[in-house]
């Protein structure tokens, strides 16, 4: 064979290669990969939401759903009725105004807009909470527990369409390929500056017999304010997405046929809502210790440590994977994860003389949710366009929120069958998502199916 025929052949088989992994007509793999194009401003972006999530996350530190907010929630509530509420607003609020929001956000040719008015909204609701303990009397009033749930509620609500505009500015502003490097640089570093918040703060405000909730919450109120002026500081070139409003029925219905549409993305929303089971079990970690090792109030300082430095350290495994091999392998390794924090919850109370000193190991487990919920959204920007970022993310967080509607029945089932039931029943929950997870295709390796027009949604 001659040498131009052995180049005309391998250019024969590269031509094949290349054909075999082509789209065919209802195939596509979505611009924001197949497009070289670096975002305009990217750098200068990058960087702001790094300080933007850094600030952010050392604020969050005095709020930790899986120990402070629980802890104050009883304070308020010695019944605990109140703290069987927090998982089920929680998830409300990032899931159905998220739902309701998608399209106004997709329609403004600006994100940054509703990002900026909800990163306010929610340092107004802290400010709400803090004064719950500035007004003299005020705590002590029964009013109070249910005053608490309506900004907690809304401070979710806020948080929910906040994180939907920061997504989908994310995917605007952001290369795939570098996505993962802002959630381990923004993770890593706010999870340090949040330790030693909590190891310098919240030290001083938590005490063996209450806590100073006006400080705790006032300084959240104050990091809040802080990155409200961050997300004041992006450069984004206004786009010309628009979606008529067709009202509330077909938003909804738009987000199940989204569903019925995309089967990958109808199994990555299963997968995310078997591993949001596990946020049900948050406001009840504290309760376990509480209850069965006799643990006091001065350990949630060293839980929220614990918990921080889980996201520093599976953030700086989950970031550079994710970005070199896909953010279906780093789903798959967090969805795996999370289970050890159920399991050394159980095995702390069967070992109790270990499991005093050993129970910060949960809360370090814990730390991986918020790097696994970065993650399912980071997969989620891959698997679509961009003008369908909104409704797949909206979509997405409204699946994640199944299970939490169960919530306040958590409580009452403890008190029926006990800690070891629950916990277990929802290990094997996120065991099956795991496994489910390796369905998932990977958006980098090839074409996938998408919706290609509105009209097949709408």
């Amino acid at each position: 064979m001659s040498e131009q025929d052995a180049e005309t052949r391998t250019q024969g088989d590269k031509g094949a290669i290349a054909a075999s992994f082509s789209p065919s007509p209802c195939l596509s793999v979505p611009l924001s990969i197949a497009s070289g194009d670096f975002p305009p401003h990217e750098a200068r972006n990058f960087w702001i939401l790094v300080v933007y999530q850094v600030v952010l996350r050392a604020g969050w530190i005095f709020k930790t759903e899986s120990v402070v907010m629980p802890h104050a929630a009883d304070a308020l509530d010695p019944t605990g009725l109140a703290r069987g509420w927090l998982p089920l607003l929680n998830r409300f609020g990032q899931s159905i105004p998220p739902v309701l929001a998608a399209r106004h956000v997709k329609n403004l040719p600006k994100k940054q807009r509703a990002f900026m008015i909800t990163t306010a909204a929610m340092t107004f609701c802290f400010l709400g909470l803090t004064s719950l303990w500035l007004i003299p009397g005020l705590a002590g009033n029964r009013s109070a527990a249910v005053l608490f749930l309506v900004l907690y509620a809304l401070f979710f609500s806020a948080i929910g369409v906040n994180q939907l505009a920061y997504n989908t500015i994310q995917g605007k502003l952001i290369r795939p390929t570098r996505r993962g490097r802002l959630l381990m640089i923004a993770d890593f570093v706010g999870a340090s500056a949040a330790m030693i918040c909590a190891a310098t703060l919240l030290l001083r405000w938590l005490h063996d017999d209450g806590a100073d909730y006006a400080a705790i919450f006032g300084f959240t109120t104050c990091l809040f304010a802080v990155a409200s002026a961050m997300s004041w500081f992006l450069r984004e070139e206004p786009d010309d997405h628009f979606e008529p409003y067709r009202g509330v029925t077909h938003i909804f219905g738009a987000a199940w046929r989204t569903l019925a549409n995309d089967a990958n993305f109808r199994r990555l929303a299963i997968v995310s809502a078997l591993f949001s089971t596990t946020l049900v079990l948050f406001p009840h970690y504290q309760a376990l210790a509480r209850e069965r090792l006799g643990l006091g109030t001065t350990w949630l300082v060293w839980w929220v440590v614990a918990q921080n430095g889980g996201t520093a350290l599976f953030s700086l495994l989950t970031g550079p994977l994710a970005d070199s091999y896909g953010n279906r392998l780093a789903l798959r390794i967090v969805t795996l994860l999370i289970i050890a924090g159920p399991l050394a919850a159980l095995a702390a109370v069967y070992w109790p003389q270990i499991g005093k000193a050993a129970f910060p190991l949960v809360f370090l487990f814990v730390g991986i949710t918020p790097v696994a919920q970065k993650t399912f959204n980071n997969y989620t920007l891959e698997i679509t366009e961009p003008e369908h970022h909104p409704r797949y993310l909206s979509t997405l967080s409204l699946c994640m929120a199944v299970p939490i509607f169960a919530s306040p029945l958590i409580s009452p089932l403890i008190n029926l069958v006990g800690f070891e039931q629950v916990y277990l029943g929802v290990t094997g929950l996120l065991l099956l998502g795991w496994l489910l997870s390796f369905g998932l295709i990977e958006p980098r390796a090839g074409v996938r199916p998408i919706v290609l027009s509105e009209e097949s949604l709408d």
